[in-house]
Parts: structure tokens; C-alpha cells; sequence
């Protein structure tokens, strides 16, 4: 099993839809992928039509058992979700409680690897002992990314943060909420693939993408033809053959 974290330490990046996207367009191909929504806010877990919980204070790591309990199917063939809890607001408390937190994440995802391909983790925007818990199991990070000087600024320090914590999972940014009408937009898509080892498929600004919270699936399924369809379907066939390079 790849663990693919979705992450971004900026909020409204497109971290959930394409986490969404990515594993949905994982599972066509006839690879089982599990989703598991770590953000309280729970996005990823209302777009799957998944109710999400509160199971109290979060101050205690949750147990193997547990996790497994909670596992959900979705409405897709190959496609399950571990839906969010509000609790995991305290996620930070409870890593720093068990100890050796990066070893306590990776013991509660154990009995998923002989079950699925793919675990796509949605991570809440943050840099916290939860976030490097996370980067210390992931294999690969993928990080979308919005065409500003900021957002490139943002990338130049992760990748410094994972330098200084001496882990090493890949890094695959790549831009979302692409407006190809507007020049800076195309200039800072152009610098950055000089910098950073982008991914080459850009997610568009869509007003399709925007509808993921009006028809809670997948765009692919309610916009098949639309550009942001065709990208992220495009954007998961790259993504694979980079994972399997």
C-alpha cells in the first residue's frame, strides 16, 4: 500500500477535491484505495455522503480496532473512507501522549496495507506534530498548489521543514485553480516547474469543481466532460506513473 498524503500548510488549496478526485480515479483502473479524512471540518467525508463523528476529548491516539470499526464504504466500486471526527482537533495532544508518534500512525495504518493500493490521507492546513507524524509515514506527498508568489514561497519551506526533520517522502506538488487567462498566473506556473519538481498537469479554476459540495461526488461522475474532469483523471494517470517509476 502507497500512502498519499494531500497536503498543504495554506487552507483552500483544493486539498479535499483532490483527494476525492485522485482516489476516485485511482479505483477505475480496478486498485482498492481507502480514504482517510483527518481533518475535524470533515469535507472529504460529506462529499462521500459519510457521516462524521464526535467520539469525545480526542486526548487518547485512536486503537486499531477502532479505526477498522469505523472504516465506511463509499457509493464506489473499490472505494472506502475512515470518515473524520471532530475529536481529531486533539490530534496533536493525543501523538504527543502515545509517543513516538510517527511509529504510532504507521502501527494504526498496519492492518489496511494488505487490503488496498492506495490510502490517500486529506490532511488538515496546518504544521504541527500531527503533520509530521504524517510526513513520517507517507510515501509521497502531493501538495496542490495555487499559481502566487506565496504559494511557491509556502513550497520552498516545506521543503526546508523536511530537510531539518530528516525524512524523506516524495514531494509532488502541483497547481490547482489554474486561470489561463491571466498572465502571472502562467508566468509562476512556468517558474515554478524550473524549481520545484512539479507535476505537469494543471487543475483549472472551475466553477465544475466548485459544484463537488452541491452533488457530493466525484466531478467526474456529474461533469465528465469538463476541463476539471479531464484533468484530475489526467493528473491521477501521471501521478501513477510517477509512483510506479
Amino acid at each position: 500500500m502507497q500512502v498519499l498524503a494531500l497536503y498543504n500548510v495554506k487552507g483552500g488549496v483544493g486539498k479535499t477535491a483532490s483527494a476525492v478526485n485522485l482516489a476516485y480515479s485511482s479505483t477505475r483502473g480496478g486498485a482498492r484505495s481507502l480514504v482517510w479524512d483527518l481533518d475535524p471540518q470533515g469535507a472529504a467525508s460529506f462529499y462521500f455522503r459519510v457521516k462524521t463523528e464526535s467520539s469525545g476529548s480526542g486526548r487518547k491516539l485512536e486503537k486499531k480496532k477502532r479505526l477498522r470499526l469505523r472504516l465506511r464504504a463509499t457509493d464506489y466500486e473499490g472505494l472506502d473512507v475512515v470518515p473524520a471526527d471532530f475529536s481529531y482537533r486533539h490530534l496533536d495532544l493525543a501523538l504527543e501522549a502515545a509517543g513516538r508518534s510517527d511509529r504510532r500512525l504507521g502501527s494504526l495504518l498496519a492492518p489496511f496495507r494488505d487490503c488496498y493500493e492506495y490510502l490517500f490521507l486529506d490532511c488538515p492546513p496546518s504544521i504541527s506534530l500531527a503533520s509530521e507524524s504524517v510526513f513520517a509515514v507517507s510515501d509521497a506527498l502531493l501538495v496542490p498548489t495555487i499559481p502566487t508568489p506565496l504559494a511557491l514561497r509556502t513550497l520552498e519551506q516545506l521543503e526546508g521543514h523536511l530537510k531539518t526533520l530528516g525524512v524523506a517522502p516524495r514531494v509532488l506538488p502541483f497547481f490547482c485553480m489554474v486561470d489561463r487567462r491571466k498572465k502571472l498566473h502562467r508566468e509562476i506556473c512556468e517558474q515554478a516547474e524550473r524549481r520545484f519538481s512539479m507535476l505537469s498537469t494543471r487543475i483549472p479554476y472551475s466553477s465544475h469543481v466548485e459544484q463537488m459540495g452541491l452533488y457530493r461526488q466525484p466531478v467526474q461522475l456529474y461533469a465528465g466532460r469538463s476541463a476539471g474532469a479531464s484533468s484530475y483523471k489526467a493528473l491521477w494517470d501521471e501521478l501513477a506513473g510517477r509512483l510506479a517509476g
